[in-house]
C-alpha cells in the first residue's frame, strides 16, 4: 500500500497560499487575453454556420437547375413528338385519325406551356437564391476579416505571455503536490466559486480578505497560531493571517 504523507497545518496553510499565489498570476494572464479566446470560438462557430448555410444554397440551386435543363429536355421532346404528329397528320384517312392526332399535338403543346411555367418559376427562384448567396459570401467574408484580426490580436498576447504562463503553470502543479488531497478539492471547489479564483485570503483590518466580513479577535488568534484549518463564516474562503500571506512570494 503507497504511502500518503502527512502534511502539518502549517504545511497545508503554506502550500495553500503558494497555489493561490500561483494560480492568481496566471489569471491575471488570462484577464489579459480577456473576452478575445470566447469571441475567437463564437466567430468560428458562426462562419461554420455559415459556411454550411452556403453549401446548402448552392446545392439548393445545383438542383434547381438541374430541373430546368429536365424541363428543357422535356420541352424537346414534346417539340419532337408534335413534328412527328404533324407529318402523320398529312397521310390520315379519317377524321377519327386527324382529330386522334389533333388531341396528341394539343396535348404535348400543354406540355410545352407547363413545362416553360415551371423553367420561368425555377429560373425566379435560381435568382432569389442567388441573391441569398451572395450574402452569404459577403457575411462570411465578412466575418473571416474579423476572425483573422481577433486571432492575430489573441497570437500577439499568448507569444507575449507564454513563456510566463508555462512557468506558472509548473510551479501551480508542484505547489499542488504540496496541499492535501482532501483540501486541495475543497480549495478547488471555493475557487470556482467566485469569479476572482481566491479560495485562499488574509485577514486584512479584521476582516475577509474575499468578503470583508468581520472576523472576531478570538477567530483571529487562531488563525494565527496556525493548528487548524479555518474558513470563513460568511463566504466559506480559507482564512490565513497577513503575515503568512505576505511571507510568502511567487517569483
Amino acid at each position: 500500500m503507497a504511502n500518503v504523507k502527512e502534511f502539518s497545518v502549517e504545511e497545508k496553510l503554506n502550500g495553500l497560499v503558494t497555489l493561490q499565489k500561483t494560480e492568481s498570476k496566471l489569471d491575471e494572464l488570462r484577464i489579459l487575453k480577456g473576452e478575445l479566446p470566447m469571441e475567437v470560438a463564437d466567430l468560428e462557430d458562426e462562419i461554420t454556420g455559415l459556411t454550411a448555410r452556403q453549401t446548402r444554397v448552392e446545392e439548393e440551386i445545383n438542383g434547381v437547375t438541374e430541373f430546368i435543363q429536365q424541363r428543357k429536355d422535356a420541352i424537346k421532346e414534346s417539340e419532337g413528338l408534335i413534328a412527328k404528329y404533324e407529318k402523320q397528320s398529312e397521310n390520315v384517312k379519317n377524321n377519327r385519325e386527324f382529330e386522334a392526332i389533333n388531341k396528341e399535338t394539343e396535348m404535348q403543346q400543354l406540355e410545352i406551356k407547363l413545362a416553360e411555367k415551371h423553367i420561368k418559376d425555377a429560373t425566379e427562384e435560381i435568382s432569389e437564391k442567388a441573391g441569398t448567396l451572395e450574402k452569404a459570401k459577403k457575411n462570411i467574408a465578412l466575418k473571416d476579416g474579423i476572425l483573422s484580426t481577433k486571432k492575430s490580436e489573441l497570437d500577439k498576447i499568448i507569444a507575449a505571455n507564454e513563456k510566463e504562463e508555462k512557468h506558472y503553470s509548473k510551479l501551480a502543479s508542484e505547489a499542488k503536490e504540496h496541499v492535501d488531497p482532501r483540501l486541495l478539492a475543497s480549495y478547488e471547489k471555493i475557487r470556482k466559486s467566485y469569479r476572482n479564483g481566491l479560495a485562499v485570503v488574509p485577514v486584512e483590518r479584521d476582516a475577509c480578505g474575499g468578503c470583508f466580513y468581520y472576523v472576531p479577535p478570538q477567530k483571529q488568534s487562531e488563525i494565527k497560531q496556525h493548528k487548524k484549518v479555518i474558513i470563513c463564516e460568511n463566504c466559506g474562503r480559507i482564512l490565513v493571517d497577513e503575515e503568512l500571506a505576505n511571507n510568502i512570494e511567487v517569483k
